[in-house]
This record gives structure tokens, C-alpha cells and sequence, in this order.
């Protein structure tokens, strides 16, 4: 487990990509846009971005609706 702050929160996750921890938050990695330590991290590469102690992240996800 490492320590990351996550929209503003510090949190215990696990090791892993930050695909990874999107989808341990039930969210939809082609739905979300992820910046990491004052930078956007292409969506594309998600998957290949290894989460690091004392990261922080903003998620944030697309929702549908709207009359």
C-alpha cells in the first residue's frame, strides 16, 4: 500500500498503475480524465503510469444526462 492524495484526500492504495486505481473506484478509464502532480496524463497511457508515494491526483469522470 502506498499514501497518495486523491481529489484532495489522503489514501491508502495499492500498488499499481493509475488504470488500476480507476478501476478499484469503479469508474470507467475511458470516462475519466486524470491529472497527476499538476499534469494531465494522457488517457492513452493510463495503464503504463505507475502510481508513487505522495502522489496527487485529481479524477474526475464524464456523466451523461441532460434533457
Amino acid at each position: 500500500m502506498i499514501s497518495v492524495i486523491l481529489n484532495g484526500e489522503t489514501r491508502q492504495v495499492r500498488d499499481g498503475s493509475i488504470a488500476d486505481l480507476v478501476a478499484s473506484l469503479g469508474l470507467d478509464v475511458k470516462k475519466v480524465a486524470v491529472e497527476r502532480n499538476r499534469e494531465i496524463v494522457p488517457r492513452s497511457t493510463l495503464a503504463d503510469v505507475a502510481l508513487c508515494e505522495g502522489d496527487a491526483l485529481e479524477i474526475v469522470h464524464f456523466v451523461g444526462g441532460g434533457c
